[in-house]
């Protein structure tokens, strides 16, 4: 071959060279996953010991010698939890690697004598030596309760292992313990006492220091979560929302979603200019912007910038919910992440709307229905409400919520009746009863955030569960027939995922393909209430406005859509407190009352 170099020259030359820097992470964290699971194994299946497998295992970091099978089994938990932070860039999993792949190959040398041990340590820890610089994210936001959850999840896994480990040594058990013997010899054992189960020769002492081991791990992590520095969640400041406030007041008429962006359980990033803000939370690693950027368009790529700069440097998956399609042409043209769409918002011209005529005639004759039964409506600002009144609907609100944890996040303020919202809008319906409830002639609330200056966006939707059918249809056909005398000309409704699919799989000619998606997303209406909501939109008439999801690859979706779940209240991992532990709010400093409907909330 003349001219050129040749193919394998080129070949050797990558192998020398290594893996890409961007690649290391991956890398690394996958081996160590690989080297965690094969230790756990070595040391809770005694005839993995002495396997062909365990032979290779052996030779990996952090198994200290074949008869340390309690060791093994702690390095191999160890490397477990190492193997995530390394995957995400972390600074600090990159230094317990640094430390940890030493250990390994100096006991490997000490206990065993071997060279490939040490060799397999030296090839995982100079890669992380040289790209060190790849690993500089920083810590997520955190609280104690990390502590607590780690302990319930550690215990839980440590019984299951323990168990595991009581039970897989059958030829050298004496007699047959239940399971509730084993059970309880595991529970000692975490603590370091001798349980019921007997074995033979020395099994018992392998049993009892794994147990030990297991029951060590979960109290030190334990303690390392609960004592570490802590980094609280971020919060939009009192400046930060003065400066979002004068963004809306500029260009809030842009988005219909703008207004969410003052939930005070986010944090914000702004331009150099100023002239724009991204407001997020993270969530699972997943930093989730809601919206269409605020402020000046011109100005939103450097936000946008901000934004992913935060989010590199913390190794989180950036996205955003709920964006518009000219949200989601900048934020693909400026970061090169991908736009899926994820349904449309359903937005009602006044002008346009009326009861008259066929497509109207349903809710017409329900709403028409409600008034004969003596209900009366009032839609007024929120400033215009006396501090009573509005304290008695802040606490309706609340009590109807009907789920025990607080839903929205993209679609939803968060509060109702604070002194800075008082462009708010609240709808309320009243019925005069011979026997008044705890909140009086009060039957259902609707809640709307201002849409610019001649716009509203629904919040809420609550109402009172022995009330009479059709509260919701009727607040809405109120707030849209007194609009005009506030000064609001359109009104955007609940946001319907999927919208178009649902539509088009229900007509006449849909393929197999459309169908069969459309089956299921109404057998997941049963528990997100996604059909429900589209039709419930689709009684106004509204026109549709398409949102968006934009992510990074397609790998990161099933992430982002459990984050999203997480964050809009339909998945909590946190644990629960009883009721009667539970503190109560502070109501009179800081009224809230998060934003969920009784069709669900307005993003899913």
């Amino acid at each position: 071959m003349s001219g050129g170099v040749p193919r394998g020259s080129n070949r050797a030359r990558r192998i020398l060279r290594g893996p890409r820097a961007e690649a290391v992470p991956t890398l690394i964290g996958r081996a160590c996953a690989l080297v965690g699971l094969l230790d756990i194994a070595a040391g809770v299946f005694p005839r993995f010991r002495h396997s062909r497998m365990h032979a290779i295992a052996e030779a990996l970091p952090g198994s200290f010698g074949p008869f340390a099978a309690a060791l093994s089994l702690s390095a191999g938990v160890l490397l477990l939890l190492l193997a995530h932070g390394l995957r995400r860039r972390k600074r600090r999993a990159w230094r317990a690697a640094v430390v940890l792949l030493p250990a390994g190959a100096v006991a490997e040398f000490v206990y065993r004598h071997s060279l490939l041990g040490v060799f397999i340590s030296v090839a995982l820890l100079v890669p992380l030596l040289r790209h060190r610089a790849e690993f500089a994210a920083l810590p997520d936001p955190r609280s104690r309760w990390r502590a607590l959850a780690n302990f319930v999840l550690m215990s839980a896994g440590s019984l299951v292992l323990g168990l595991i480990i009581v039970s897989v040594h059958p030829d050298r058990t004496l007699g047959d313990p239940s399971l509730a013997d084993r059970l309880t010899h595991v529970v000692y054992g975490l603590f370091g006492f001798e349980g019921p189960v007997d074995y033979q020769g020395s099994t018992s002492w392998t049993v009892a220091f794994s147990l030990g081991a297991l029951g060590w791990l979960t109290a030190v992590t334990t303690s390392y979560l609960a004592f570490r520095p802590e980094h609280p969640a971020a919060r939009l400041t009192e400046e930060d929302e003065a400066r979002l406030r004068d963004l809306l007041d500029r260009h809030g008429r842009r988005d219909s979603l703008g207004h969410f962006a003052l939930r005070r359980d986010k944090a914000v990033v702004f331009s150099p200019s100023g002239k724009a803000a991204v407001t997020y939370r993270v969530v699972s690693g997943v930093m989730l912007a809601s919206g269409d950027p605020i402020g000046d368009v011109e100005a939103w790529p450097g936000a946008i910038e901000r934004f992913m700069d935060e989010a590199k440097a913390h190794s989180w998956t950036p996205a955003v919910m709920g964006c518009s399609e000219t949200g989601g042409e900048v934020w693909t043209r400026e970061t090169g992440l991908d736009a899926l769409e994820l349904g449309d918002e359903a937005v009602v011209d006044v002008a346009d709307f009326s009861l008259a005529g066929r497509a109207m005639r349903n809710v017409r004759q329900m709403v028409k229905r409600i008034e004969r039964a003596g209900y009366e409506t009032r839609v007024r600002r929120v400033r215009d409400l006396s501090d009573g009144e509005l304290e008695r609907v802040r606490l309706a609100a609340e009590d109807w919520r009907g789920t025990d944890n607080e839903r929205g996040f993209s679609m939803a303020l968060g509060r109702i009746g604070d002194p800075a919202d008082g462009d708010c809008l609240i709808a309320t319906a009243h019925k005069h009863d011979d026997t008044p409830g705890p909140y009086g002639d009060l039957k259902a609330v609707l809640h709307f955030v201002p849409w610019g200056e001649d716009g509203v966006s629904l919040d809420l939707m609550r109402r009172d569960r022995l009330a009479d059918p059709g509260m919701n249809e009727l607040l809405i056909v109120a707030a849209l027939q007194a609009a005009p005398k506030l000064g609001i000309t359109r009104v955007s409704l609940n946001f319907a995922m999927f919208r178009s699919a649902l539509a088009r799989g229900e007509k006449i000619g849909a393929g197999p393909v459309l169908r069969a998606w459309r089956g299921l997303l109404v057998f997941l209406s049963r528990w997100f209430q996604i059909e429900s909501l589209y039709k419930f939109n689709a009684k106004f008439q509204p026109r549709w406005e398409p949102r968006f999801v934009v992510y990074r690859a397609s790998a990161d979706l099933p992430r982002i859509g459990f984050a999203a779940m997480q964050a809009e209240g339909f998945v909590d991992l946190a644990l629960p407190l009883p009721r009667f532990l539970r503190r109560r709010r502070n109501t009179a400093a800081r009224p809230c009352a998060h934003g969920s409907h009784e069709h669900g909330v307005r993003a899913a």
